[in-house]
Parts: C-alpha cells; sequence; structure tokens
C-alpha cells in the first residue's frame, strides 16, 4: 500500500503523460497480437494454395502491422522514461526538503547512512518499478488475455496446454516473491549498514591513519562487506533459478503444443498455419508472464524501498516553522532564556537545568564550564535546533518558536565548534549567509577573522576552489573562513561556539582585538574552553553539570567562583590570571 500511495501521488502531475503510455503500449500489444493472425493466414490461405498475390498483399499488411507497433513501442517507453525520471526526481527532492527540515534530533535517530540511502537507491528502486510497470502493466495483461482469447479462436482443443502453462509459472513466480520480499528488506539494511560505514570512515580518515586503525576499520568494513555481499548471493541465487525454470515451462510448452498439435493436424482437426498461430500465441502468453515476472521480481524490493521512504516522509518534526511572520524580526538582538530545562529524549537527567540569564546587545557574553557541562546545547538552544522542555528562549522578547526560519537565519550567526566549508570557492562559502556581499565586504570580513593574509597569497583569490568539508585548506584556516563567513552575513547575534582552539594565542588575540569593531551594536556570545579567549568579556557564565554556577565578570569569578577558579588555574599561572 505504501508503494500504491507514493506512485500514485507522485504520478498525479504527469497523468497527461501516463495516458499517452497507456494508449502507446495498448496499440503496440494490439499490433502484436495481431501478427500471429496475419501468419496463419498467410500459410492457410497463401502458401497451401499458392495465392502469390494474397501473400504480398497479407505479407504488407503485417510489414504496416510490424512497423507500426515498433514506433508504438518506441514512443511508449520514452514516455514511460519520462514519467519514471519525473516521479524519481521529485521523490528525491520531497525526501532532501524533509531531511531538511527534521530536527537535529530525528536526523540522529534515522542516522546520516539510512538517509542518504533513502534519498539515493530507495528512490531509484522505486523509480525503476514505476519505469517498468509503465512498459509492461498494459501490454503484459492485454497480451496475456488477448493471446488466451486468440489461441482458443485457433484451437480450442489444446486450452489445457495455455491453462497448464500459465497455472505453473503462476506458482513459480509466487514462490519466488515469497523467497524474495525478506531478502530485499535485510539488503536494504545492508545498503545503509556499508553507508554508514564508509561515511564514517571517510570523515575520520585522519582519526584512523593517527591511531593506526587501518586494519581494525578494514575489518569493519569487510564484515560490512561481506553481509551485503551474502544477502546479494541469496538474492542472485534465486534470479539465477528462475530464469532456468521459466525457459524449461516455455520449451516444454513449446514442445507439448508441436506434440499434441502435430497427432490433431494429422487427424485433420486443425491446419497448419492455425496450430503455428497458437504456439506463436502461446509463447507471447508465457512472454507476457515472463514480463510481469520481472515487474513482480522488482516488486518486493521496491515495496521495501516505498516502505522506508515513506516513514521517512511520515516523521513528524518536532520542530515546526512558521511560513508567515508572526512577529517582527529582532532588531537588537537582546537574547534572554527564562528557566530552561533541556534533556535529550531517554536521558536520565536533563542536559540543561533551570537556566535563566540575559545576553546585552553590544555585549559579549561567555560560556565556560567543564566538558559534557552543556555549552554547545545551550547555543543549539538559541538555534531552534531543539526546543526546551521547560521554560522559553528569547530574542528582543519574541520566543525564537515563533520566528520562521528567514527571521532565525538573519537573526542569529553561527561558528560551529567543527567548521564546515562546502564544495565551491572561498567567495561562495563565504557568502553562503549573504548571497548579495560585494568583494569588499568579503575582503573585510577576512582581515577581521585573520584570513586575509593566506587568501591574498593563494593563486585565485576569492575564487580559489573549495573542496569538500574544507579539507583542501587547513584546520586554522578553516575556522578563520568559518568566523568570516558569520561576518558576511552580519546577524544581530553572533555565536562562537569554541571557534578559536584551532588559532595560535598569536592570532587569537589579533581576531579577538578586531572582533568587538566588526561586532559593534550587535550581541556576542562565546562559548571557549580557553580562559585567555574570555577575560575581556562583559558577562561570564560558569556551567557545570547543565546548571549555572556562576556569573559576573573575570575579576569577580576569579574572586568568589570555585569552579572558575579551578578552571583558570588548570589553564594559567597566578599572574597571568590577574
Amino acid at each position: 500500500m505504501a508503494l500504491l500511495r507514493l506512485t500514485l501521488h507522485h504520478a498525479k502531475p504527469y497523468w497527461a503523460w501516463v495516458v499517452g503510455v497507456l494508449v502507446l503500449q495498448l496499440l503496440s500489444t494490439l499490433a502484436a497480437l495481431r501478427l500471429p493472425n496475419l501468419n496463419a493466414e498467410i500459410i492457410d490461405k497463401g502458401i497451401t494454395r499458392g495465392d502469390i498475390d494474397f501473400i504480398w498483399q497479407t505479407g504488407g499488411v503485417m510489414l504496416a502491422v510490424s512497423l507500426g507497433q515498433l514506433v508504438a513501442a518506441v514512443l511508449a517507453v520514452y514516455c514511460g522514461a519520462r514519467v519514471a525520471m519525473s516521479i524519481g526526481r521529485d521523490l528525491r527532492r520531497e525526501v532532501f526538503r524533509k531531511v531538511d527540515s527534521l530536527s537535529t534530533l530525528e536526523a540522529t535517530k534515522f542516522g546520516a547512512g539510512t538517509l542518504i540511502t533513502r534519498g539515493t537507491n530507495d528512490v531509484q528502486q522505486v523509480q525503476m518499478l514505476v519505469l517498468m510497470a509503465l512498459n509492461f502493466m498494459v501490454s503484459a495483461p492485454i497480451m496475456a488475455v488477448g493471446g488466451i482469447i486468440y489461441a482458443l479462436r485457433e484451437d480450442a482443443g489444446m486450452a489445457w496446454l495455455v491453462w497448464a502453462s500459465v497455472a505453473i509459472l503462476a506458482v513459480i513466480v509466487g514462490f519466488l516473491v515469497w523467497l524474495l520480499l525478506p531478502l530485499f528488506r535485510n539488503m536494504q539494511g545492508r545498503v545503509d549498514e556499508i553507508n554508514g560505514v564508509l561515511r564514517e570512515q571517510i570523515m575520520g580518515i585522519r582519526v584512523v591513519r593517527a591511531f593506526v586503525r587501518e586494519p581494525f576499520e578494514e575489518d569493519r568494513y569487510r564484515g560490512a562487506n561481506e553481509n551485503i555481499t551474502r544477502i546479494s548471493v541469496q538474492v542472485g541465487n534465486v534470479f539465477v533459478l528462475m530464469f532456468p525454470v521459466i525457459m524449461m515451462v516455455l520449451h516444454l510448452a513449446t514442445a507439448a503444443v508441436l506434440w499434441f498439435g502435430g497427432h490433431r493436424v494429422e487427424a485433420g482437426e486443425v491446419e497448419i498455419g492455425s496450430l503455428t498461430a497458437f504456439l506463436q500465441y502461446l509463447l507471447q502468453i508465457l512472454m507476457a508472464v515472463m514480463m510481469g515476472v520481472f515487474m513482480v521480481m522488482m516488486i518486493p524490493r521496491a515495496v521495501v524501498c516505498a516502505e522506508r521512504i515513506r516513514e521517512l516522509l511520515d516523521t513528524k518534526s518536532t520542530l515546526e516553522f512558521s511560513e508567515t511572520e508572526q512577529v517582527a524580526t529582532p532588531s537588537e538582538g537582546r537574547v534572554e532564556f527564562n528557566d530552561v530545562t533541556f534533556g535529550f529524549p531517554g536521558a536520565e537527567l536533563p542536559v540543561i537545568k533551570n537556566m535563566s540569564f540575559v545576553a546585552e546587545p553590544g555585549k559579549t557574553t561567555a560560556i565556560i564550564g567543564s566538558t559534557g557541562s552543556g555549552k554547545t546545547t545551550l547555543l543549539g538552544l538559541m538555534l531552534r535546533l531543539f526546543d526546551p522542555q521547560e521554560g522559553s528562549v528569547t530574542v528582543d522578547g519574541a520566543p525564537v518558536s515563533s520566528l520562521t526560519r528567514g527571521q532565525l537565519a538573519d537573526t542569529l550567526g553561527l561558528v560551529p565548534q567543527r567548521p564546515y566549508l562546502f564544495g565551491g570557492t572561498i567567495a561562495s562559502n563565504l557568502r553562503f549567509g549573504n548571497a548579495d556581499a560585494s568583494d569588499e565586504e568579503l575582503w573585510e570580513a577576512l582581515r577581521v577573522a585573520q584570513g586575509e593574509d593566506f587568501v591574498r597569497e593563494k593563486e585565485q583569490g576569492l575564487e580559489e576552489p573549495v573542496s569538500q568539508g574544507g579539507t583542501s585548506v587547513s584546520g586554522g584556516q578553516r575556522q578563520r573562513l568559518s568566523i568570516a563567513r558569520a561576518l558576511v552575513a552580519k546577524p544581530r547575534v553572533y555565536l562562537f561556539d569554541d571557534s578559536f582552539s584551532a588559532l595560535d594565542v598569536a592570532t587569537d588575540a589579533r581576531l579577538r582585538s578586531a572582533l568587538p569593531e566588526a561586532t559593534a551594536g550587535a550581541t556576542t556570545i562565546i562559548v571557549a574552553q580557553r580562559v585567555s579567549t574570555i577575560t575581556d568579556a562583559d558577562q561570564i557564565l560558569v556551567l557545570e553539570d547543565g546548571e549555572l554556577v556562576g556569573r559576573g565578570t573575570h575579576h569577580e569569578l576569579l574572586e568568589s567562583n570555585s569552579v572558575y577558579q579551578e578552571i583558570v588555574r588548570s589553564q594559567l599561572t597566578e599572574a597571568e590570571a590577574v
């Protein structure tokens, strides 16, 4: 049912093409059914009687019918391919949009490997089934039913051969489908597994090499590869069994027609031309069944893929954004947490507990704490990657849940903990948040982010190609480009999630010195591990196990907060701390 609903829903915009395919397939099939009858007439009325004119006349009709069948078949395949490829395109677009709308929680629940598979391999399986169905769903049943009718007209005495052959093939097909359905379901799971392992290994290749874990990762990949190979071999074994059995049925049916038909011709119960036509019609019937077999063999895998796609498309995102602006876009950038509590599904304890603070425009708020204290989660709540379970997060008094995606992007600019660059050029990456930014604005952002020098050294400058993920530049350069990208967007609130960790101390100092001028009037929130990065902040929030255990300036906390004192002592000498 999932497969049927999915294909019918996405085929609606192309109903005219579908009707065209069905009409062309109908014409092609009717032409094919007419040919054996014309052949029988040539044998019985032309050859046996020596009527050359009848042979030429009927032969011309056969040629015309054959040409018409060829044209109709070619056009039907073309139209069917257009419809199938269009449905595949629409499905991929819908899957991509759904994945893009999922919250971080739902995307993590599915996993990157299966999301990639569902948007590529699964859609391709459904697409190929639609193509096969459009090519065969009219011609196969009409050819089978029409062939039976014409065969009975030619020689009703051998009808039992038709029924026996069709029944045997039907039993074979049903048995094969019963075998294949669980195998294909298992196969898609193994495709997810190998995609996930391969993606993880490619992304973590540096870590793998650093710890000399190549043999271990090779074993992991070998295991996933052997799993999918084993399932594929089992599927292949079924297909290998299918073709000899079907061909055996065809040859046995042919032999039976010639044997029993020969006796009927000898007894004068049927003419040679009629026997020839009966044999051709029987072969057409069995060929139609074979075409149906090919399509039916694809159905189990397509059904599994459609269910997986439907599962993804039916997933309700926990984050719903309004399409229309309900409140004005924040213009100042005052961020306020009001008694916010948040925990991940299945976790025993919340990550953020009763958090309340205010980040004022024109000032810098720093967040520091031990690993796992909830610093990045705090920024995720501001960006609405997930919603708080209790309390509210507001910007200029407007809850972030009331902002549209566009308003949220215009208001908040993030430099993530792990900077990511997209394939393209340096300029295209910097313009990611502001497509209309001029080259002068890009250079100014690079100057503030301390990235101007290394970009000018590039042969093509701003147009220097960047590989996917930013692997063509160093970690520090990638981090500086990410900071420049946020500066080009000019949001009202800047969120720096430990964004200076890959910079040396001198570059860090120059960047912090240039930032206040570039972000003047905006709210700046910095998550940091290094105390030296945040000593000049107007307000420092100290987190411990998801709770706010300290708030104040560097000197205030140094005198009164034990957690902050411990962090400072672990990084700075007593002279540096003061």
